[in-house]
């Protein structure tokens, strides 16, 4: 409801589809509805169920058909398995075709928790994406100083963070293999509390290039969001997103609203 809203009213250019998860099929169908919204595949590889049956990739999930939430425990398999490498493949794939079942556009390939910076699940997206016609993909880089220069205005700052190599790796990567990526990306370091007043002072400083502003909106606070995500401000995020002031901040600073399909070549 809330990427509904902000698309038809407000900022929102482009969101990000989770294949495997219970709402999908309703996201589609109101995904076919919003001409001017853009959507790519969220890999998702470390929480909830695979999309493939839990039998076909054991060491990928638990005893309870689950993915491992262990993201170090993950990438450790991930790395260095041979057979969970395969089956790694093989789940990675079904998304893919997953999402080429919708009949919608690819925009954009990223990954739930940002896994993609693992150089062996940006190995696969990349190897099986092309098959799929991918062609961009977000980078998980903010630029610390606009974000310290925006923390200093509440009493704050914002620590560096200790995957920056893999990072930059995952950049020299995909621009070597001819996909566009973002050069910034705003809303890590508050991931859940992308407010009106931040989104104000970031976009009113933004470096020169390409901006992804990263949110995870709402409309209702509901019970389950509570539980699995207690301290994320969702609705405030979807008032930022739908904010008079914002849009007239981005109208008079010039600023071009895109999709990543925008950034991709022809």
């Amino acid at each position: 409801m809330a990427v509904e809203r902000a698309s038809r009213e407000g900022i929102l250019t482009c969101t990000s589809l989770m294949v495997g998860a219970p709402a999908a099929a309703e996201a589609v169908a109101c995904a076919r509805c919003l001409p001017r919204l853009r959507v790519g595949l969220h890999v998702n590889l470390v929480d909830g169920a695979p999309v493939l049956p839990p039998e076909a990739v054991p060491d990928l999930v638990d005893g309870r058909g689950q993915f491992d939430t262990n993201m170090f425990r993950a990438g450790c398999r991930f790395f260095f398995a041979p057979r969970a490498r395969r089956q790694l493949a093989a789940e990675i794939r079904a998304q893919f075709a997953a999402f080429h079942a919708t009949g919608l556009e690819l925009d954009h390939v990223n990954a739930h928790r940002h896994m993609h910076v693992h150089p062996t699940v940006a190995g696969l997206i990349l190897r099986i994406g092309r098959e799929f016609g991918a062609r961009a993909m977000r980078v998980p880089d903010e630029p610390h100083a606009l974000l310290n220069h925006v923390a200093a205005a509440e009493g704050s700052r914002v620590r560096r963070p200790l995957y920056r190599p893999w990072i930059a790796m995952l950049r020299r990567r995909l621009r070597r293999a001819g996909i566009a990526v973002n050069d910034h990306l705003l809303g890590l370091a508050w991931t859940g509390s992308m407010t009106e007043e931040r989104m104000l002072r970031l976009v009113s400083a933004l470096p020169p290039g390409v901006s992804e502003l990263y949110c995870h909106p709402a409309a209702t606070q509901t019970p389950r969001l509570l539980a699995t995500m207690p301290r994320y401000r969702q609705t405030e995020e979807l008032a930022a997103l739908l904010s008079p002031r914002l849009r007239a901040a981005i109208e008079r600073d010039g600023i071009e609203l895109v999709s990543y399909a925008d950034l991709a070549p022809g």
